[in-house]
């Protein structure tokens, strides 16, 4: 992304025209009186006839009411009736029209494309024209249905709006009737959105209204209204209701300029805030994760409350509200487990969705609900039980009135000793304190390693646990021996008491910090009332009590932080340079003179538990429609996957076990529902956020944010790295200025260090390595011993029976045996498997996705894995060509085919090795020229017997076809020097004891004069030397970089080379181990004894993935967690070779706290900048870098499609107990 000024245009010309139009549509709820072209005056005609319709047929019942020739009931009536027959007609000519013209009818909603076509009208009631005007329902029971509910609305708009009920309200006529022609506006609206077209509102929670809820919107808004007035007309006089009902006809006024500002919900969202409130305030509930565990999650809570209503017990009441309380409050979801004998390890339970499998964590306490589990909550509960129903029977009738007398006395002075040292030990556990205004002189100062960093922290670890102990053995005890000894208690058949107990009996479990607060706000309160009474707030009750004091908190919560949010958008729009728009000065002129307003805003904001959102993120601020605290509607685990993403995959296995012991332990902070983290180590970030909070669990989503960074994204990921720094890298002594958060204003707070196990990614220019003559000669005699090694350790395996099987795991390529690949099965695989990816064996992956191209223009600066432009090499032309060859009728290219346009992209072509003409001697048997002795007499087509001196040897004898290549004997014969005798003699010394079953130093000698199995072995080393274009002393550096990407140019022994899939892999894994022996020898020396090269061979085998980053070895290695991965690459901008290595390692991963409602604001406008503006401008001011508000990363977290995280986690549940 190229940055841009803080004056870029907040919407484009075409943007800004395009919402002109749109916006008044949305006022006026559908009719389009601006079109942008010219249009006939009719079609204005028939929508403001439309628009007025409701208004007429209810100004004839309204006119024969007043004229006392019907009643009002009558009036209401005719007034439906006559809109139920308009709404059927225009039904009807819409469906008719349609039918007519064509054309398929289409969704509900407007779309873009649909409000910007230009329609050629004929004539008023043409097809074209009634399209334009009521396009029409998509379902035909939402025509039905629409229609009744419009004929109901004029029916009930009707009666609510009467002069004589507006009089008899206000007992005025001039107001009766200001109120009465505004709210036949309101109707009017509502009607037209209903029957005629529907506006796309500027509230929108879905991406697309595909079942038509949008335009039952405004309509549900006004029944609301009028089942007020329904409510006071026929109850009797109540005077509260009656001062309702008259706020509330001033109110319907405003609706339509509600609607315009998006403060009301659409239905969806509505519908699950609402639960989402009842369940958290009402019933003592959590968010849930994802909609359906809320809708579940309300109905059981919510029939608990009623139970509670009808039993007829006090201790009944108290027993059933504590063990469902506790119940309620676990992770139900582990409910599955218990019944599965095994048990599940992490992989399948919590990181089933992109995450990588974490055996450590399989027993681990908590993760699974077994049979510990069970055992431990059973007793918590039975303990619960216990101590409810003896404390209630005993002491609850005895209860005083003054807090200061009675057995509960001590309980609430027991409950605040507990909140405070919960409080104290949770503080002292981050790097700061005091809501993030000074650092935390008990956190260890410097991270210089892992183990330092955990020994300095052993301190704070055991502090932790005893919080912990605290916070979920005591404090819940506590606090139902409290709840238990209330007198409140003996007037609990009431709805309010009923409730408020239920609620408070489960929140004592399901968020017990949040409780102990609560409480000793109650004790407190009656402490400072002493013996005097609170008439108004003892008659509450104590349940209701605690309901409203956590109310209080939560919108108290929510207004201090709007506020912060609110003023550092304000102070940075100025003091930021880069964030100061032509408009700053007013717009702070504007704030500062409207401050009460402003206030009201957040105020509202926060009553509403809503977002605040800044538009555009300018300080202007609205009311954002309230929400779930999600924020997004679609299931929690979506992402835009791109390569980088296997590193997120990867990480959060250990990361999930990271957070488990920091939740534990309080060093993030409370675990507030809709809480968000961002994580940050090299060039990865984290964004955590927590979904569900119950006892002893929590539920959090990880998500993953691009790695390429953008140059907005640099200077926010700059500016976290200088907030982390100077939260962590700080000196041990520090002044009283040095002690305070500098950076208090910014939307994140440092909170703790986590360790985690997660890949370094080092890069190295390889200048000085691949190009030097000295290490190039070398080359080819390490190639030739790591060939021997991996011939002689497949006969090993293969001798063992394991290299068929899929018993045995990774090796060095994190790959599956030859017969397991072909059935495309997932098998675990020891660290012996020796299967190697190259251009030949990876055809199908080059048909399931366009990753690999020519390797000649890659780079690990490159996008591998992403869509690219397919280019046929001659050698795919050729191969399309012969139908024989299985191998290339999947459409891949063999190793040989060279693409000229970018192999040799940047590179002069003298540098490489000369290539012979295509097509000679390919498909020619090998002629023998002349006589020539022992095994290189054989010619392919007479193959005789070999004879070995020890039966041993047989089982280093190698397969029949690598000894048939269409080689001259002379030319092996030549090349017979090359062959390392010594070292094979040395190897096969190291492997023999593995076959033999006599270990004696004999039959090990004997293994080694075997001159027939030597020659066998340096024919088939020698002929992969030769078929590989290896057999001079490599020379450029240019072609050992396209031999180690498997991209072989043409030689004559190159088909009879890659028939045998096995030994091209043996060949090329060879060819990159000798490689990667260059690369450590440059770098830390030669190898000085053959048992150190050995060693060397063999830790390649069990710990590396030596390949390229585009294969698919690669991203399978990376979430087995393979300990190293190194990739050779080729930077061709700067034209250098490039070395990649990834070691796995425990790092310390900086987390810190973001500003949750600074998040919410501005997923809120990103959400009504792009679904209601669409302002998709990838340039937009609104996703410019913001140093404070992090401005950028909070776009690219939000859920596609509005957002583009690369790694979206299922919602996974941390236990921390």
């Amino acid at each position: 992304m190229v940055r841009m000024g803080p004056d870029v245009p907040l919407l484009n010309e075409y943007k800004q025209e395009f919402f002109w139009k749109r916006f008044p549509q949305t006022v006026l709820g559908g009719p389009r009186f601006k079109l942008g072209y010219c249009a006939p005056p009719y079609v204005y005609v028939n929508q403001a006839v439309l628009f007025l319709t409701p208004w007429l047929f209810g100004g004839v019942g309204t006119l024969l009411c007043q004229l006392q020739l019907l009643q009002e009931l009558y009036a209401a009536i005719l007034s439906g009736a006559l809109m139920f027959a308009a709404a059927a007609g225009v039904q009807a000519v819409s469906l008719y029209a349609g039918r007519r013209s064509g054309v398929v009818e289409r969704l509900g909603a407007p779309s873009a494309l649909v409000d910007e076509e230009e329609v050629e009208f004929t004539h008023c009631v043409s097809p074209e024209t009634v399209r334009f005007i009521a396009p029409g329902k998509r379902f035909g029971l939402n025509v039905v249905m629409h229609t009744v509910l419009a004929g109901l609305l004029c029916a009930f708009g009707t009666w609510y709006v009467l002069l004589g009920r507006l009089t008899a309200l206000y007992g005025s006529i001039g107001v009766s009737i200001v109120v009465f022609v505004l709210s036949w506006v309101t109707v009017c609206i509502a009607e037209y959105s209903l029957v005629v077209n529907t506006a796309t509102e500027t509230a929108t929670f879905q991406a697309q209204d595909t079942y038509e809820i949008t335009p039952l919107t405004r309509p549900l808004y006004i029944f609301i209204f009028i089942v007020v007035d329904l409510t006071d007309r026929f109850s009797g006089p109540v005077p509260e209701l009656q001062l309702a009902s008259q706020v509330l006809h001033v109110l319907f006024l405003f609706l339509p300029l509600l609607w315009a500002l998006g403060i009301l919900p659409p239905l969806d969202a509505l519908f699950l805030w609402g639960m989402e409130q009842a369940l958290v305030f009402g019933l003592g509930g959590s968010p849930m994760s994802s909609n359906f565990r809320l809708l579940l999650m309300f109905a059981i809570s919510a029939g608990v409350a009623v139970c509670n209503y009808f039993i007829p017990s006090t201790l009944g009441v108290v027993l059933f509200s504590t063990a469902m309380g506790f119940l309620l409050s676990l992770d139900l979801s582990q409910v599955g487990t218990l019944c599965h004998t095994p048990r599940p390890d992490c992989k399948e339970y919590g990181l089933r969705r992109g995450g990588s499998p974490v055996p450590r964590l399989s027993n681990a306490f908590g993760w699974n609900l077994g049979c510990a589990e069970a055992l431990l909550y059973a007793s918590l509960l039975s303990a619960a039980l216990i101590e409810a129903g003896l404390l209630h029977h005993f002491y609850a009738s005895t209860q005083s009135q003054s807090l200061l007398k009675g057995p509960q006395a001590p309980v609430g002075i027991l409950l605040l000793v507990l909140f405070s040292l919960c409080w104290v030990l949770r503080e002292i556990q981050g790097a700061y304190i005091c809501a993030g205004l000074f650092l935390n002189p008990l956190y260890p100062k410097g991270m210089s390693s892992v183990q330092t960093f955990k020994q300095k922290n052993r301190g704070l670890f055991i502090a932790g646990a005893i919080r912990r102990v605290l916070l979920y053995l005591v404090s819940p005890f506590a606090l139902i021996a409290f709840l238990s000894m209330d007198k409140s208690l003996q007037h609990l058949h009431g709805v309010p008491l009923s409730v408020g107990f239920t609620r408070a009996f489960r929140v004592a479990w399901q968020s017990s910090e949040d409780a102990l607060l609560q409480v000793v706000v109650i004790v407190i309160v009656r402490l400072a009332a002493g013996n005097s009474t609170l008439p108004g707030w003892e008659n509450l009750g104590t349940g209701i009590q605690l309901l409203l004091v956590g109310l209080l908190m939560d919108r108290l919560t929510q207004f201090l932080t709007k506020l912060k949010f609110t003023l550092t958008v304000l102070v940075t729009s100025w003091t930021e340079k880069k964030q100061r728009r032509q408009s700053a000065g007013t717009l702070l002129a504007l704030n500062a003179s409207l401050c009460p307003l402003l206030l009201a805003v957040v105020t509202l904001s926060a009553l509403l538990s809503a977002p605040l959102l800044p538009l555009f993120t300018l300080p202007i601020f609205l009311v954002g429609f309230p929400r779930p605290q999600r924020s997004w509607p679609g299931p929690v685990g979506t992402a835009c996957p791109c390569p980088d993403s296997i590193f997120y995959q990867q990480m959060s296995g250990s990361l999930a076990s990271a957070l488990r012991t920091a939740f534990a332990r309080g060093s993030l902070g409370s675990l507030a529902p809709g809480s968000h983290f961002l994580g940050r180590f090299q060039d990865r970030m984290v964004w955590i956020m927590i979904l569900e909070r119950g006892y002893g669990y929590c539920t959090v989503n990880i998500k993953g944010l691009e790695l390429q960074e953008t140059s907005c994204h640099t200077v926010e990921a700059r500016r976290v790295d200088e907030v982390f720094e100077a939260a962590f890298e700080r000196p041990e002594r520090l002044g009283l200025m040095q002690g305070l958060n500098l950076h208090w204003a910014n939307a994140l707070t440092p909170c703790a260090a986590l360790a985690v196990r997660v890949y370094s990614d080092a890069r190295n220019v390889l200048s000085g390595i691949i190009d030097s003559h000295d290490n190039l000669r070398k080359l080819q005699d390490d190639f030739l011993k790591a060939l021997v090694w991996l011939l002689l350790r497949y006969c090993v395996k293969k001798h063992k029976g394991s290299m068929w099987s899929c018993v045995e795991g990774t090796g060095i390529g994190g790959r599956k045996s030859i017969s397991s690949q072909r059935a495309q099965t997932t098998c675990h695989q020891a660290p012996e498997a020796i299967v190697v990816e190259s251009r030949v064996s990876s055809l199908r992956l080059r048909q399931d996705s366009s990753s690999l191209t020519s390797f000649g223009d890659w780079s690990d600066e490159d996008d591998l894995f992403g869509p690219q432009t397919a280019r046929r090499t001659v050698a795919l032309v050729t191969a399309e060509a012969q139908s024989g060859h299985t191998a290339l009728q999947m459409g891949g290219s063999l190793p040989g085919s060279v693409e000229m346009d970018s192999l040799f992209e940047n590179m002069a072509l003298s540098a490489l090795q000369p290539l012979q003409p295509l097509g000679l001697g390919i498909g020619m048997p090998a002629v023998d020229k002349g006589p020539n002795s022992e095994i290189f007499k054989e010619s392919p087509g007479s193959l005789r017997q070999l004879t070995f001196s020890c039966p041993q040897c047989e089982a280093f004898n190698l397969p029949t076809g690598w000894r048939t290549a269409p080689l001259l004997p002379s030319r092996l014969l030549q090349l017979r020097p090359l062959f390392p005798e010594d070292w094979f003699r040395f190897t096969l010394g190291q492997f023999g004891p593995v076959v033999q079953s006599d270990t004696s130093e004999d039959m090990t000698k004997a293994l080694k004069e075997d001159e027939t199995l030597k020659d066998l072995h340096a024919q088939v080393a020698l002929s992969c030397l030769v078929s590989l274009g290896a057999e001079s002393a490599f020379t450029s550096p240019s072609y050992i970089y396209r031999l180690y990407c498997g991209d072989v140019p043409w030689t004559e022994g190159l088909e009879w080379l890659s028939s045998s899939k096995e030994l091209y892999q043996l060949a090329l894994r060879a060819f990159r181990f000798s490689f990667k022996l260059l690369f450590d020898q440059a770098s830390l020396g030669p190898m000085e004894s053959p048992e150190e090269m050995f060693s060397a061979l063999e830790e390649y085998e069990r710990d590396w993935y030596i390949g390229l980053v585009s294969e698919k070895g690669w991203h399978d290695s990376v979430l087995q967690e393979k300990p190293f991965l190194f990739s050779l690459g080729h930077d061709l901008s700067m034209g250098t070779y490039t070395g990649r290595v990834l070691s796995l390692q425990e790092q310390l991963v900086q987390v810190g706290r973001l500003n949750g409602e600074g998040v919410r604001g501005q997923w809120a406008n990103l959400s009504w900048e792009l679904l209601y503006a669409t302002n998709d401008d990838e340039e937009r001011y609104s996703i410019q870098a913001h140093p404070f508000m992090l401005r950028n990363l909070t776009v690219q977290a939000a859920d596609p499609p509005l957002g583009y995280p690369i790694y979206s986690s299922a919602p996974l549940h941390f236990p921390c107990l």
